[in-house]
């Protein structure tokens, strides 16, 4: 497995130092370092040889990784009258106020009077986006 690669920055935080010091020690060859494009990257093993101490892992690194999917969506109804505006605003927020199994969807609500437009933004969970869609279909399908 190839090593972990830190930028200049990231090796600043970690040795709570200024990032010109390190672009310093990089230049005059104290820290082993690797030029990728305009830009250094310095192993963790010679940035270990540097310090004379273990590196420790980035907590990202450490974490449990979870499959997660999202999926955003925008609709956009045409000739909304703001009866209708308020009732789909309103019957969208209340679904996502308690999200279900934890999860989270974030929604945006815009209404252009003068065009009589409405454009709904849902980002969350593929199930709970599925069934915001539906609430909206069928509200925007009844007659009035």
């Amino acid at each position: 497995m190839p090593d972990q690669l830190y930028s200049v920055d990231q090796v600043a935080d970690l040795l709570g130092l200024h990032v010109k010091t390190v672009r310093g020690y990089v230049r005059d060859g104290r820290l082993k370092a690797v030029r990728i494009g305009r830009q250094y990257r310095i192993a963790r093993e010679d940035l270990e040889a540097f310090t004379g101490h273990p590196v420790p892992k980035p907590a990202r690194e450490d974490a449990p990784r979870h499959r997660r999917t999202e999926v955003t969506s925008v609709v956009q109804i045409d000739a909304v009258d703001r009866a209708t505006m308020n009732r789909l605003s309103t019957l969208v927020t209340a679904s996502v106020a308690h999200p279900r199994d934890g999860e989270r969807v974030h929604v945006e609500i815009v209404y252009d009077e003068e065009r009589a437009g409405l454009k709904i933004i849902l980002l969350g969970g593929l199930d709970t986006t599925a069934d915001l869609l539906k609430i909206i279909d069928v509200i925007v399908g009844e007659r009035p």
